[in-house]
């Protein structure tokens, strides 16, 4: 079975790529969780962040905004302490700052997913390429997702950062053509 390069590897790698990786997803709960996560990956490997994805969920309530948007100054302290997730005080921070500035948008009558959707007009971009060095790691898309989400609040939100959610979520289809996941994708996003 052929697959994008970048996934092999390891199973989990595997695994991400043939089950979610370019679904297009619009539940807010689940953007929120990617959101956070591909922000805790900066500087960091995918596969770090895989691996400690379900101590993440535990660690931040199954990415409950609400719940995170409580949290105090004793649950930043117990975040830093837990070995499962990325300990940056800095990205702890951030997702709590995100958390808040969700449910902002929620206040406002907006919900997350028609925030970021609205970048490629509510339906994914199918992207036709050979190559992984034809990804590019931004795109004017991702350059004004990141400008929108700043201004709303967000943290950890650069341009690439925003075009790693854009592919994880299935804004995007960067399935090589030839990986078998490319054709079954296109079809989750007619």
């Amino acid at each position: 079975m052929k697959r994008c390069p970048w996934c092999e590897g390891f199973d989990l790698y595997r695994e991400y790529h043939d089950t979610e990786w370019g679904v297009p997803l619009k539940d807010d709960r689940a953007l929120f969780e990617l959101l956070i996560l591909e922000g805790a990956q900066a500087g960091l490997s995918w596969s770090t962040i895989l691996k400690k994805r379900e101590s993440y969920r535990l660690a931040f309530d199954q990415f409950s905004a609400e719940a995170i948007a409580g949290y105090d100054d004793y649950k930043v302290a117990e975040l830093l302490a837990n070995p499962g997730i990325v300990r940056n005080r800095l990205k702890v921070a951030a997702t709590i700052g995100n958390a808040k500035a969700c449910l902002a948008l929620q206040a406002r009558g907006q919900t997350l997913g028609d925030f970021l959707w609205r970048f490629v007009d509510g339906k994914p971009i199918q992207n036709q390429r050979r190559a992984i060095t034809e990804i590019p790691a931004r795109t004017p898309e991702s350059d004004a997702m990141s400008k929108a989400l700043r201004q709303a609040g967000f943290k950890f939100v650069g341009s690439t950062i925003c075009y790693a959610l854009m592919q994880a979520c299935g804004m995007v289809n960067d399935h090589l053509v030839t990986c078998h996941r490319h054709s079954q994708v296109m079809r989750l996003g007619a």
